[in-house]
């Protein structure tokens, strides 16, 4: 909270740096809120946040008040000379008004563990980082034994974030465990699932809890070098993260002698360029080593013989994220969140035809109905939904007689489905899902790095077989031939890629057979 307005002490104002907000006139808000506030001589204070995670109201200006922080939104550069009319400096109402921003019904019901300081702070401000508890979970890691933080990771019930929800302690374990070294920590921040923008939020709205979560995973397995490999397509969070770890390693937090500890830990960021199968672990390595991201045989194993042969820690952006809440507040704070073996929390993202798309953190456990309506609000055509893809374009096809299964990795496994990455991509009752089964077939022969014939071949002969029983031609033979077909992807591809790509195709036919008995 801030004190009242003075002369001598500026009032506050957030507005987000975060690149959806920019897409929509962030900076040109900003520009004119400073500019309004010298034309009446209000003194302010302008602080680039990251974004809420509530994009239907970009740009969402906030300002701090003794009540707290009130937003208003979306608001547009015209906006600015009346919302100084009314008194926006002292929280006072307006039509683009939303009371507290903490009470705004979107947010006030989620678990933001994750995301508790994205939005909340300077991104890039070390002082507002470590005042909001960042570095916390490293300190206390830095006076652990190794063997100490594998265990209160592995106690947390953390999984991977990125697909496979691999036990993060497992992984971590095997890699301190292994003889060969240097050791490797490798951050996986290429997201490339379609509806999918978390990793993105979290590097431009809080980077250091990327930086701090790296280190820690360095600490746990005796590593002394880490990457963060990031996406050609994500500029502005790879700009942030740049200066993010060279203010880290200023500080202190980064280096040769990591907080006073005498230990090392370098981290350097690198972008890939834009291929979707280097997101998968040993295509990136490869990418990172120089050479095209073609996926490798396993095994061994990256934790084995990872990065240039030695033991490599990968995980995906988001478990990483996770681990310096786990350090600060406990296994057993962590563990207490979600269902089943789905501890924890998970950054789910709503896209596609949703009226209210963004990012919302929540325990698992919770439904796609609640999700898509409580949250979401609904189909922004004002349609009923249809069909939800869950887990990016690989993820199968959720109808909605399916829609209060519990969004938790083992129930989604007995459907068929995933959880993945968090993506939730909505379509309404107008979509045609013979013609989505093509798209993730023809996704995937546009995406496979060609090193395997299930995948490189079959996605090929998948497109093909599909335009067959779309325009009529012998379609019983050829559904028998689709799902033949996808039996050999999903049992004989190298990668997860070839491997997947199946399951859209095949819930779809499952779900919808009745899209696939269309004439043209």
């Amino acid at each position: 909270m801030s004190p009242p307005l003075t002369a001598s002490r500026p009032q506050r104002v957030y507005v987000p740096g975060d690149s959806g907000a920019l897409s929509v006139g962030a900076d040109q808000v900003a520009r004119s809120l400073e500019i309004e506030a010298q034309r009446r001589g209000l003194p302010i204070e302008l602080v680039r946040n990251g974004s809420r995670g509530l994009y239907w109201v970009e740009p969402l200006v906030e300002v701090a008040t003794p009540a707290g922080r009130m937003a208003y939104g979306p608001v547009r550069a015209q906006d600015v000379p009346d919302l100084f009319a009314a008194g926006f400096l002292s929280g006072e109402p307006h039509r683009l008004g939303h009371g507290l921003t903490a009470l705004m019904p979107y947010l006030a019901g989620q678990e933001r563990l994750t995301f508790a300081r994205v939005g909340l702070t300077d991104p890039l401000s070390l002082e507002d980082y470590q005042a909001h508890g960042g570095f916390a979970g490293l300190t206390r890691a830095i006076g652990l034994e190794p063997a100490q933080i594998v265990q209160e990771v592995t106690d947390s019930g953390l999984r991977g974030r990125g697909g496979a929800a691999f036990p993060t302690g497992i992984k971590w374990a095997t890699v301190r465990a292994a003889p060969l070294a240097p050791k490797y920590v490798v951050c996986n921040a290429d997201e490339g699932d379609s509806g999918t923008f978390s990793d993105r939020m979290l590097m431009e709205g809080d980077p250091y809890c990327l930086i701090e979560g790296t280190t820690i995973a360095a600490l746990a397995v005796g590593a002394t070098q880490g990457y963060i490999y990031s996406r050609s397509e994500y500029p502005h969070a790879f700009r942030i993260m740049e200066t993010a770890i060279a203010r880290a390693r200023a500080a202190g937090f980064l280096g040769p002698d990591l907080l006073g500890s005498g230990r090392t830990f370098e981290l350097e960021l690198r972008m890939g360029a834009g291929a979707y199968i280097c997101g998968e672990e040993t295509a990136m390595l490869e990418s990172l080593e120089g050479r095209p991201g073609l996926v490798r045989f396993k095994p061994p194993l990256p934790a084995i013989a990872g990065l240039f042969g030695r033991p490599t820690v990968i995980n995906n952006a988001m478990s990483l994220a996770s681990v310096p809440i786990i350090l600060a507040q406990g296994a057993a704070f962590y563990r207490d969140y979600g269902v089943g073996r789905s501890h924890g929390t998970l950054p789910f993202q709503l896209a596609g035809n949703i009226r209210h798309g963004g990012l919302v953190e929540k325990a698992f456990g919770l439904t796609l109905n609640e999700m898509l309506y409580d949250y979401g609000g609904g189909s922004a055509s004002g349609r009923p939904i249809r069909a939800v893809q869950v887990g990016g374009p690989l993820g199968a096809y959720v109808p909605e007689s399916q829609f209060d299964i519990p969004l938790d990795y083992e129930a989604y496994v007995k459907i068929g489905a995933m959880i993945g990455h968090g993506g939730i991509v909505a379509f309404d009752d107008t979509v045609d899902m013979a013609r989505m089964a093509r798209y993730a077939m023809e996704f995937c022969a546009h995406e496979s790095c060609g090193k395997c014939t299930p995948c490189r071949i079959g996605s090929r002969r998948g497109v093909e077989v599909i335009d067959r029983i779309i325009a009529g031609q012998a379609r019983a033979a050829n559904l028998a031939l689709l799902e033949s077909l996808c039996d050999t992807m999903l049992n004989g591809s190298l990668c997860a890629l070839g491997g997947m790509a199946p399951y859209p195709v095949q819930s779809a036919l499952r779900h919808f057979p009745e899209d696939f008995k269309r004439s043209t």
